[in-house]
């Protein structure tokens, strides 16, 4: 059953993003070619007229169970599906969307967090805490926007076509900042420890006893394409910046080269996840 219930206002039309248009003109296509009403298709998906009606108009994001649903009830044939990843691309901040369409196309991503869990390692209710605390306050349906979005790019971790590399840094401290509470941190720290055990994903912990080192100035991430083509992105404070150039692409894995040789390696790492949830 969908969520029916509105929080906050919906998208102005001059705000609203290319791909809820395009996904919501398909969606009043196959719904007519069916020969269902909106609200017989609402009747049929198990959501509010309205809110079937605010997706059709491009004024509300389609979630994945409302797509999935959608296939089923107008015979879209994977057509709706194949923009799900774009509309959910769309709900992300602006200012971090063209990363996100980056880090999609890549096939290893390497990171070095300095303060938090990464995103594509987070929990719902983890997510929820962090973008809760936004500065200025975010309206309650951009909020979920937000928090949804960042749950999608996690398929990202499971892709098979083609699979991503990826390895994660993380200092110690991150395990002990208890964002959401203390019941809230435990479970990100278990969902650590199995996304850990995939075979693709590498979590390392900077202990703090390393002192010293290259990654405290800051957040990175380095992408490589599936055309080998590198880039560096930093994030700090709502801003994201990205570039491939060759002397700074050099600098970074230099410097990401000298963060693992400093980090615990996966197993210790994760003995020692399993030790501060104990402790927790």
């Amino acid at each position: 059953m969908g969520n029916n219930r509105r929080r906050g206002k919906r998208i102005n039309d001059d705000d609203r993003p290319g791909s809820w248009v395009a996904y919501g003109k398909l969606l009043k296509f196959f719904r007519t070619k069916a020969g269902l009403t909106q609200e017989e298709l609402a009747e049929r998906m198990g959501y509010s007229q309205d809110h079937c009606a605010s997706v059709e108009q491009g004024r509300r994001p389609a979630k994945g169970e409302f797509t999935e649903r959608a296939e089923e009830v107008t015979g879209a044939g994977g057509v709706l599906e194949e923009l799900q990843e774009e509309v959910d691309r769309a709900q992300l901040p602006a200012f971090f969307r063209d990363f996100a369409t980056l880090e999609a196309d890549a096939v290893s991503r390497l990171s070095y967090d300095p303060m938090l869990v990464p995103g594509l390692l987070q929990t719902e209710e983890y997510a929820r805490a962090l973008i809760s605390v936004n500065c200025p306050p975010l309206a309650d349906e951009t909020m979920d926007q937000h928090v949804t979005a960042r749950l999608a790019r996690q398929a990202l971790l499971t892709r098979q076509k083609p699979p991503v590399a990826f390895i994660f840094i993380v200092e110690e401290a991150t395990l002990h900042r208890k964002v959401g509470g203390r019941e809230v941190m435990l479970r990100q720290l278990r969902k650590l420890i199995e996304r850990a055990k995939l075979r693709n994903v590498e979590i390392q912990v900077m202990p703090t006893a390393a002192a010293a080192h290259c990654g405290l100035d800051g957040h990175m991430v380095l992408l490589e394409g599936a055309d080998r083509k590198q880039i560096v992105c930093l994030e700090s404070q709502g801003r994201v910046i990205a570039t491939s150039s060759g002397d700074a692409v050099s600098d970074y894995r230099h410097r990401y080269g000298s963060l693992l040789t400093k980090a615990l390696d996966t197993e210790r790492s994760v003995r020692l996840i399993e030790q501060v949830a104990r402790e927790l």
